[in-house]
């Protein structure tokens, strides 16, 4: 069997796009920009999977608690209003592309007592239809890969105002749909991993009599996400790392009368993997460019990976500080039955040139909640253009909440 197209190339663009502006490494000025985008196995682990979130520029590891903190920030929990929660995402992908990628997000949480809280969720996410070819373009057959996360988390209040959680992960990326190719020598497989989160929420309540404001909150978060074991999608022992992820962020809520309340916020984050090495031509004869102490970057293992993620680059301290996004959200709300946000994602040009505008809107009835979000991508021909996220939630504020109180448990 003739040498198969993966569709690895196709996961990649579900999260980054590279610029058109394209640029080599020069040895002789490592300083100067380049192209050097970093790739991990499991990119759809980053996908921010709610409309909330997304709708303020993928901001949410410091945002006020809501039904999909188990993605952005699981120590939010113990802070939630309501003792439990289900809530359905849905987001179709690449729309400027293709039309049958999507990803789909079940979460829940329950708040057992008034410093307690567990969660779980599971991510799935389907690549639609590849047909693989061989290398004379005949088709070989359609296959349809997919990959999906469990996980679940636990958090709890150290104080009156700060919280921590720690949430293991299950990850499985069969990007070759149990298809096995002959002749090559090398055998494909799904990739298998496991990963844990730990993350740190901080939430300080203030009380106003001046300024027109009732209340306001000062809200502070961190997660570190999908700290976990190389992945391997062949037998040739080649591994990738999982795209483990640092998110800081800070919020300021205001809330002016019972009514309307107003929330912005900034966050910033990074990939804690390191900086591809470099290959060059000089004079004829190929060399390496080696920034992690001498090493390549596929021979550090996950615990180095992260040592390595702050510095080592082969474009030294400048390039490090290029792999660092931003997030800038706004939300308003009215009577927390409308809810309208807006926000911005901004990413180094050289690492992925993913920049765009979030628009979002949020209806909460009831017991019930819906919200939608819209991007507007800055840039011509962007595949996210377009992009579309649904949630649906159900808050249940009463559930247990009698019989716990009855216990002594909640407040």
């Amino acid at each position: 069997m003739k040498k198969i197209l993966l569709v690895s190339t196709l996961i990649l663009f579900a999260i980054c796009t590279i610029s058109a502006q394209r640029s080599k490494f020069d040895p002789l000025n490592p300083k100067t920009p380049y192209l050097n985008t970093l790739t991990t196995a499991a990119p759809f682990l980053l996908i921010s999977p709610d409309a909330r979130a997304s709708g303020m520029g993928d901001m949410g590891v410091a945002t006020s608690p809501d039904n999909y903190s188990q993605h952005h920030n699981p120590a939010k929990y113990v802070f939630n209003d309501n003792v439990f929660g289900i809530g359905i995402g849905y987001s179709p992908w690449l729309k400027a592309l293709v039309n049958d990628i999507h990803l789909v997000y079940l979460s829940s949480f329950w708040k057992i007592t008034e410093n307690d809280a567990i969660a779980g969720s599971l991510r799935y996410f389907s690549l639609g239809e590849i047909v693989l070819t061989d290398d004379q373009g005949e088709i070989i057959q359609p296959i349809a890969p997919n990959e999906f996360a469990i996980d679940f988390s636990y958090s709890r209040k150290l104080s009156k105002i700060v919280s921590m959680a720690i949430t293991p992960r299950f990850i499985y990326s069969n990007l070759t749909a149990n298809f096995h190719s002959r002749g090559t020598g090398v055998e494909m497989k799904a990739g298998i991993a496991g990963a844990v989160d730990i993350s740190l929420f901080v939430n300080k309540e203030f009380r106003h009599n001046t300024f027109n404001l009732q209340s306001s909150e000062l809200l502070f978060g961190v997660n570190i996400s999908n700290i976990g074991n190389k992945v391997s999608y062949s037998s040739d022992n080649k591994r990738d790392f999982l795209p483990c992820n640092l998110r800081l962020g800070l919020s300021y809520a205001l809330a002016f009368d019972e009514y309307n309340k107003l929330m912005f916020g900034v966050e910033t984050g990074k990939l804690l993997v390191p900086t591809p090495s470099q290959r060059f031509t000089l004079d004829s004869a190929d060399y390496f460019f080696y920034g992690n102490n001498g090493k390549d970057h596929n021979e550090l293992n996950s615990i180095e990976g992260i040592g390595y993620s702050f510095f080592g680059a082969p474009g030294g301290f400048n390039e490090k500080m290029r792999e660092v996004v931003w997030s800038v959200g706004l939300e308003y709300s009215y009577r927390e039955i409308l809810y309208v946000r807006t926000g911005a994602f901004l990413e180094n040009k050289w690492k992925g040139n993913r920049k765009y505008i979030n628009v979002g809107v949020g209806i909460k009835y009831n017991i019930f909640a819906v919200d939608v979000s819209y991007l507007f991508a800055l840039g011509q021909r962007h595949p996210l253009e377009n992009s579309l996220r649904f949630s649906l939630t159900f808050l249940l504020e009463s559930f247990n909440r009698d019989r716990i109180r009855t216990q002594g448990r909640l407040k």
